[in-house]
């Protein structure tokens, strides 16, 4: 009998279960932009790096003097393409060159353009922006889920750009109703 894959994880959060040790994901909470046959695509959003965005917008040579973003940080967004900007952002995907929409109010642009506007203090009002992304290869996350290394629930744009990043983690685990803290490897199989 041959199981039958569900892509269903777009636009959902991906949270690291309390004993998963890989340095790049331990107590990361992920939010994952693509998912199909061909395998996921996400970002960490949880995790700040010691740069602002007026760093970035200096290296990328945009200038951002009257920019009210210059303050936000950078989020490592994952350990691919970390050369890469993957700005997640409210509203639509079609205002930019490079853009993918993830659900109703939630976007990926991984094209300079958004940069450039956010550099003019124009642009999208709630956005993260990381270097880098998480990637799966087709089935090495189902692999990962049925190993209890994360729990899943689906995305909220609130826990994305209001709740500071350091609450993410447990305010996504809040609407599951549990507290990482408390969980155990062991884990019951249906």
């Amino acid at each position: 009998m041959q199981s039958v894959q569900h892509f269903g994880l777009k636009n959902h959060f991906l949270l690291a279960m309390p004993h998963l040790e890989d340095p790049n994901f331990a107590g990361s909470l992920s939010y994952l932009c693509d998912h199909d046959e061909k395998g996921t695509m996400g970002v960490i959003v949880n995790r700040p790096l010691e740069l602002t965005l007026n760093a970035l917008f200096e290296q990328l040579e945009l200038d951002a003097d009257e920019s009210p973003h210059r303050h936000a940080p950078v989020y490592y967004g994952g350990p691919t393409h970390k050369d890469r900007g993957f700005i997640l952002h409210r509203g639509a995907s079609d205002a930019w060159d490079s853009s993918i929409q993830v659900a109703d109010d939630i976007a990926l642009t991984t094209s300079m353009d958004i940069l450039q506007a956010l550099a003019n203090g124009k642009g999208p009002e709630q956005f993260l922006v990381c270097l880098g992304c998480a990637g799966w290869e087709s089935g090495q996350l189902e692999a990962e889920l049925k190993e209890n290394a994360w729990l899943t629930v689906e995305g909220r744009a609130d826990i994305l750009f209001t709740v500071p990043p350091e609450q993410r983690l447990g305010a996504a685990a809040g609407i599951l109703g549990v507290d990482l803290n408390l969980m155990t490897r062991e884990a019951g199989h249906s």
